[in-house]
């Protein structure tokens, strides 16, 4: 059990894919505007992840390896199909807010890197854990991210105020404020690896 749970912390702290793996920036700097949409977009590519990993876990012994990355791709487009629906369906405003962000999950580095580099060669179990720490990574790495941007750039967290008069920082809803959030993260977790190497 063990090793599931280091195989899960992985995807969380050591590998993240956003602030050590530098994977998925795209949809990070476009939704992370709001803690909302960052969840939202969290939470879908975590489902893509665990749906894409099991069943290539459980194909790919069966399949050609000149055609693995086409079979690859229409099973992870599968799931994002499947989200995509979801999210019209249940919430709609979701759907629109993160708008042609859910369908590009498809070509996600996050989704296909996994596939190809993990779910292809491991077991079953190791791949379901793997999407569960990866997934858990990008989603906390977008929370990070909304919720610094959402205080300082709008004085909410969640869509509610939190603080009365504030005046909004609005470099921080831009491109390029995304860009700083992200950056000094990085930073952080740099720091943080260089000084667990240095204990260890």
């Amino acid at each position: 059990m063990t090793k599931y749970i280091q195989e899960f912390l992985k995807g969380v702290i050591r590998e993240n894919p956003t602030f050590v793996l530098v994977l998925g920036l795209c949809p990070t700097l476009a939704v992370s505007t709001s803690m909302n949409n960052g969840v939202g977009m969290g939470i879908a590519a975590t489902f893509v992840l665990i749906g894409s990993n099991i069943i290539i876990a459980l194909i790919k012994n069966i399949v050609p390896d000149k055609i693995r990355i086409p079979c690859y791709i229409v099973v992870i487009a599968t799931f994002v199909t499947i989200t995509e629906l979801m999210m019209k369906a249940y919430s709609p405003a979701l759907n629109r807010a993160l708008g042609i962000y859910v369908p590009l999950i498809v070509v996600n580095c996050i989704v296909l890197g996994r596939a190809e580099a993990y779910a292809s060669k491991s077991s079953l179990i190791n791949s379901i854990f793997d999407a569960l720490g990866m997934g858990a990574g990008f989603i906390l790495a977008l929370l990070l991210i909304s919720a610094i941007r959402e205080a300082i750039g709008f004085g909410t967290f969640f869509g509610h105020n939190i603080i009365k008069g504030y005046e909004p920082a609005f470099l921080m809803v831009l491109p390029s404020g995304a860009l700083l959030v992200i950056g000094l993260l990085m930073g952080f977790f740099k720091v943080i690896k260089t000084a667990n190497k240095g204990k260890s």
